[in-house]
């Protein structure tokens, strides 16, 4: 029961710090449209080639998006000490990690799916794909969030932690990235997209389940050699 108010308690924190700070909230949104946006100027305006690479574009321009906030995760906290305060706290580490990764998602990635139809639509992307599309995105960047919280705990302690944190986790967003694209060319030209969407679930689930303890760990080992 106390590790639960602790929880409430560390998520209400946060998310009231980073609706405070604006910027954690308004920068991976303005970066997302903007990427987006550049997209029909930088490659052509014609709205059926961007219509092929519709998919594509939301998915990787929702993953750099997504990583911009990722090294603050744990920053800010380690920086005033009090993120080593609660690693010896009654609450235990996966559920801090867990805290985090939450807030990170609702600041970060929830904004990111409200705004994918109207940024989709630019691109031309057709209409029938715009549910599915934002599924993957609700499946997805919550797995980007889980696995990112681990470099981040790793990072968190490094001087040049932002220079080192895209290397450990870029290759490991790849299959959310494969899949969630995938599923939105599905359902473009009619092909089932239940596997697909199977598998985002999966991994999110199989995130869900590990990578808090992970993080935890990683904590550990980076306030070890802080």
């Amino acid at each position: 029961m106390a590790a639960d108010l602790g929880f409430s308690a560390l998520l209400k924190r946060d998310l009231k710090l980073a609706f405070r700070q604006k910027s954690d909230v308004i920068n991976p949104l303005m970066f997302f449209v903007m990427v987006i946006t550049l997209f029909p100027l930088g490659i052509s305006p014609d709205p059926d080639e961007l219509a092929v690479i519709a998919p594509g574009v939301v998915w990787v321009a929702a993953l750099l998006a997504s990583m911009l906030s990722m090294e603050n995760m744990f920053r800010s906290d380690f920086d005033d000490g009090s993120l080593e305060r609660m690693l010896v706290s009654p609450l235990p580490g996966f559920l801090i990690a867990l805290a985090k990764v939450i807030n990170h998602f609702l600041v970060t990635g929830l904004p990111l799916v409200i705004v994918s139809p109207v940024l989709a639509y630019m691109l031309n992307l057709p209409s029938k794909a715009y549910v599915v599309m934002m599924v993957t995105l609700l499946l997805g960047l919550p797995t980007l969030s889980l696995v990112g919280a681990i470099g981040s705990a790793l990072t968190v302690g490094l001087k040049r932690g932002a220079l080192l944190l895209p290397l450990l986790v870029i290759p490991l967003f790849i299959p959310v990235l494969i899949f969630g694209t995938g599923a939105v060319q599905g359902v473009i030209v009619d092909q089932p997209v239940s596997g697909q969407l199977s598998i985002l679930a999966a991994l999110l689930l199989f995130s869900l389940a590990s990578a808090p303890f992970a993080c935890a760990a990683s904590l550990k080992i980076s306030m070890g050699n802080g």
